[in-house]
């Protein structure tokens, strides 16, 4: 056997296990996107075969079509590393980065945690409760909004997408949703959703008619949108049962007060609800966490930006952002 064909079989046989690596990522990840799992499944049959067919030998291939069969196989193989990194980047996107600028509130009296005239975020140890600086708060589709919008100092996900898809419809989002008084009624209203909307500075949580609530919004030029509502006047109304820990997020308001509310580690969802219940939440929204739909980002009080979840999916098509 030549060095070149030794090579070739450590090559097929490195992505064939790096192929099976990278489905096994797939479910650590949770992206639970059925388009990624038949792509990941797909490479790993196609490694498996080329590594089959070459510890069979190639050579005995007789017929042109197999010998063009195995090229495409083989070739298959470079596509491994390239997926096994996005994927990659899809685990490692589920933990929160580190906050080192936030004030210890771990002893601080909940009254006293507020906001300031800049960006301020508290850390209680187990949440990052997160006041950005803002004279209005939007709901923006299709178009990511750049971290070079110097008036932009929070974006992340918002509403719920209804399928999986690279292009864009106001269609795809779930819930009734105003993109600064323009409305848009959604097919995928759901019983347990609430609205939030913000007309200038003044935000609104909407529990009983959601769909009223964002249309009133729409009629005076303000943005909202419709998520899963998860409490209300200080009581959780919508819990979930998450046997695995992750992160979490919700929008929430606090001592009067708009805010961002993330756990500092993975979690259990119950020990995410028994902190900010113990914050005295007043009524939250929940924020979609899934791998790269927990794209998100802040400017600090500095003006840089702090990136939370740095991993943008080209499926991800709304987000709420607050503006100064």
């Amino acid at each position: 056997m030549s060095i070149r064909e030794r090579i070739s079989g450590i090559w097929l046989m490195s992505m064939n296990l790096l192929a099976l690596f990278a489905f096994t990522c797939y479910f650590v990840a949770q992206m639970r996107l059925n388009i990624l799992q038949t792509a990941y499944l797909t490479l790993v049959i196609l490694q498996s075969l080329a590594l089959t067919v070459y510890m069979w030998g190639p050579e005995k291939l007789r017929f042109r079509w197999q010998k063009v069969l195995y090229r495409i196989l083989y070739a298959s193989s470079f596509f491994v590393i390239p997926a096994f990194l996005f994927i990659f980047m899809g685990l490692i996107s589920q933990y929160h980065v580190r906050i080192p600028d936030s004030i210890p509130a771990a002893s601080l009296p909940v009254e006293e945690i507020l906001p300031m005239e800049k960006t301020v975020v508290y850390d209680t140890g187990i949440v990052y409760v997160i006041f950005p600086e803002y004279s209005g708060v939007n709901l923006v589709c299709e178009t990511r909004p750049s971290k070079s919008e110097e008036s932009v100092t929070w974006c992340s996900g918002a509403a719920f997408q209804h399928t999986v898809s690279l292009g864009f419809s106001q269609e795809n989002v779930e819930g009734d949703h105003a993109v600064r008084g323009i409305l848009y009624e959604s097919p995928y209203n759901k019983d347990n959703f609430a609205a939030f909307t913000c007309v200038g500075n003044h935000f609104s949580f909407e529990f009983d008619d959601p769909s009223e609530a964002v249309r009133a919004a729409a009629e005076v030029g303000g943005s909202g949108f419709m998520q899963f509502g998860l409490i209300r006047n200080g009581e959780i109304v919508k819990d979930f049962y998450q046997p695995r820990v992750r992160c979490y997020r919700m929008l929430a308001e606090l001592n009067g007060n708009l805010c961002i509310i993330d756990s500092c580690k993975m979690m259990r969802f119950d020990d995410f609800l028994e902190e900010v219940s113990r914050l005295g939440v007043t009524n939250a929204l929940y924020m979609d966490m899934g791998a790269g739909w927990n794209y998100s980002w802040y400017r600090n009080a500095a003006g840089k930006v702090v990136t939370l979840f740095g991993l943008p999916v080209p499926w991800s098509h709304n987000w709420i952002v607050f503006q100064k």
